[in-house]
Formats: C-alpha cells, sequence, structure tokens
C-alpha cells in the first residue's frame, strides 16, 4: 500500500474532498432481514426506520426491505412517516410508534398512516377524526407490560374496552407491547411482561399481536406472537451482548490521516493530557471527532491499517482523533491515507462498549460529514 490508498488518489467531486467515508451494506441489511423473518418462525417480519434507518439513510434502506418482501414499516414521528410514505408510495403499512401529536392526526390519515394509541388522548382524538371523515380509521393499541413508558396500563385498557361503542371508527391493526429486558435472555422481567401482555391480549383475540422487537426476537416463539418488529438489529447490532453475534455487519467506516508526528516517550498528547506516551512514538492525527458521532467518551479503541491495530492516544477532539502508529511499517501510512474505524476488525458494537453505550446510539449519531457510499454486496 502506498502512502495515500489507490483508490482516493483517483476520486474525483466530493469523494475527493472528503475526510471519512462511511459505507453501508444495503445487501447485508436484506440478509439480516430475512434472518431475522425466519428466526420468528412465521410471524410477520416488519421493519423499523425509525431515525432515518438510525441514522442510515431510510430514503436507501426502506426500499432495499420493501424489494427483498417487507411489507410493514415503523416510525417514531409522523413526520418520519410522511415522508416514508412518499419514498415507499402506496401499499406498505406504515406505524407510527408514537402515535399522533396534537393536531398531526389529519396528516397521519392523509398519508395513510397507522398511529399507535398510547393513552386515552391518543384514542378519543383519533376516533373524533374518524368521526369527523365518516371513515374507519385504521389504528395500532399499545399496552404497557412493564416499562412505563408508552402505552396503555392494562386496567386502564381493559376498562376503556368495556364500553360497547370503543372501537367505533377504528379498525385495529395490531396489539402491542415492548420488552425492556430482552437483551437480558435471563431476566425475570421478559416472562413477567410475556404474562401481562398475554392475559391481556384475551380480550381481542382476534386482533394480530406484536411484543418483540431485535432481542426479543431470540427468547423464543412464545414471545413472537404474529408480528416481531427488529430494528437495531437489522443493522447488525449485537441482539444478544455477550452472545455469538449471527447478524451480518452493515456499515464501515474510514477516515484520513491528516498529519503525521514522531514524538519522545513520555509526551503528552491530547487535551487534558490524558493519555502519555510510554515508548518513542509516532502519531497520526486523524479526521474524525465528536462532530462526526464518534463518542467524545471513548477508551480502549483503536483504529486499523492493514492488519495492524492502531490504539487511540487520548481524548477524542471536535475534529479529530490520534491514532499511535508506531506499528505500522515505514512508507506504509502517510497523510491521505485511510484507517478503519468500523469495519472487519470491529464493528458498532465494540465501538459501543469502548464509549460506555450501546450500539444503536452509535449508529444514530453518526454524523453527515462523512462521505456515503451504498452497496448491493
Amino acid at each position: 500500500m502506498g502512502i495515500v490508498d489507490r483508490d482516493i488518489r483517483q476520486e474525483t467531486g466530493p469523494a475527493a474532498h472528503a475526510a471519512a467515508f462511511l459505507t453501508v451494506d444495503l445487501g447485508a441489511i436484506v440478509q439480516n432481514y430475512r434472518l431475522l423473518a425466519r428466526k420468528a418462525q412465521g410471524a410477520a417480519c416488519a421493519a423499523v426506520v425509525k431515525a432515518d434507518a438510525y441514522g442510515l439513510g431510510a430514503d436507501r434502506v426502506a426500499p432495499a426491505l420493501a424489494a427483498a418482501g417487507c411489507r410493514h414499516f415503523f416510525v417514531a414521528l409522523v413526520g418520519e412517516g410522511v415522508a416514508l410514505r412518499a419514498i415507499l408510495g402506496p401499499g406498505p403499512v406504515i406505524g407510527v410508534l408514537n402515535g399522533a401529536t396534537p393536531g398531526s392526526e389529519e396528516a397521519c390519515a392523509a398519508h395513510d398512516l397507522v398511529p399507535v394509541l398510547n393513552d386515552a388522548c391518543q384514542f378519543a382524538a383519533w376516533k373524533a377524526l374518524a368521526r369527523r371523515l365518516e371513515r374507519r380509521l385504521p389504528a395500532i393499541l399499545q399496552i404497557d407490560s412493564g416499562m412505563a413508558r408508552f402505552g396503555f396500563d392494562p386496567a386502564e385498557a381493559a376498562a376503556l374496552l368495556d364500553a360497547p361503542d370503543a372501537l367505533d371508527g377504528l379498525s385495529l391493526r395490531l396489539v402491542m407491547s415492548h420488552l425492556a429486558c430482552a437483551d437480558t435472555p435471563d431476566g425475570p422481567a421478559n416472562a413477567a411482561q410475556l404474562s401481562t401482555f398475554s392475559a391481556f391480549r384475551q380480550r381481542l383475540p382476534m386482533v394480530p399481536a406484536s411484543l418483540s422487537a431485535s432481542s426479543g426476537i431470540f427468547l423464543g416463539p412464545d414471545y413472537h406472537f404474529d408480528m416481531v418488529r427488529p430494528g437495531a438489529a437489522l443493522y447488525g447490532v449485537a441482539p444478544q451482548p455477550g452472545r455469538d453475534n449471527p447478524l451480518r455487519s452493515v456499515v464501515g467506516l474510514r477516515a484520513r490521516v491528516m498529519q503525521l508526528r514522531s514524538v519522545p516517550a513520555g509526551t503528552p498528547v491530547g487535551y487534558g493530557h490524558r493519555a502519555v506516551t510510554a515508548r518513542d512514538s509516532r502519531l497520526a492525527t486523524v479526521a474524525i471527532g465528536y462532530a462526526d458521532g464518534f463518542p467524545r467518551a471513548t477508551d480502549g479503541f483503536a483504529g486499523w491499517i492493514a492488519g495492524t491495530r492502531l490504539p487511540l492516544m487520548g481524548r477524542v477532539s471536535m475534529d479529530s482523533i490520534v491514532l499511535d502508529v508506531t506499528d505500522v511499517a515505514p512508507g506504509a501510512i502517510g497523510p491521505g491515507s485511510l484507517v478503519d474505524l468500523l469495519g472487519p476488525e470491529q464493528g458498532v458494537d465494540a465501538l459501543a462498549e469502548a464509549s460506555g453505550t450501546i450500539g444503536y446510539e452509535v449508529l444514530t449519531r453518526l454524523g453527515r460529514r462523512f462521505h456515503r457510499t451504498y452497496s448491493h454486496a
């Protein structure tokens, strides 16, 4: 390998000016979707593409999933649903997990979105719109089975359904809940939530049910019901931390070396002099930082080049990091070279662990300064 990677020397246009490069493997997302659908053992497999498909671009991810056969999508907000409908066109079902905020109900109906009704106010507002429009509107009912976040308390929902006209104007497409501890398979909360949700479902036995998102799919068929709703697992995040990840890695991240310097042992590095070189060292300043979504609180992480590990030195700055490249052969790295930060040697979960966070946050924070490319490999 020369001082500057051959493919980058030959780039023109925006890529030639870029300092960091994010690749998204749409083929891997599709393969992950198919694996999760098989794991769901006959339950419908939806796709959660909220937050711009976890930061990876809903305009590219959602059509790839639709082409693979996905017919049910979920977003968090009505505005996301409106944008997704424009991308997908008519046909696919788009659910809005947070429900319709006050005043957004008409937009929700106009774009054929299905709101998740999480409380009595949302329920009443959606029914009122159905009366004004003089037609039945689709809806999803969410039950809080033990997370104290979104959804009706089961007793509150049961009392609501006792009214003879409770569902007038509504076409219930799904009753759902969300697991709080699905990434801890042996935790008692999973069985408790399953019991609560199963008991409530007896009130609506003819309505399809959904309990599991990404990690819940791996708890077994008792948790699958009629639909599963994977999100982060589609994008390669490990569904059960500490266990083998059966999903394909989706993202790659590379950044340019901007400067090289040689320093003696005992040289402090970066803000706060948090790191000090233990030997005579060569250091590379690399053009990526927390303004790009690279977590500031990152410890023990490394870049890679040509199979050589490049430990992170000191604190992450807004626009740069410093890597120890002492072990790279002389002449094999220089200004303009690219180092791998996410790739075959380490994935999103490794960066999350080094940063004390989760893969979900790493993905959704990836910034817009990267030059993005999409593949279907």
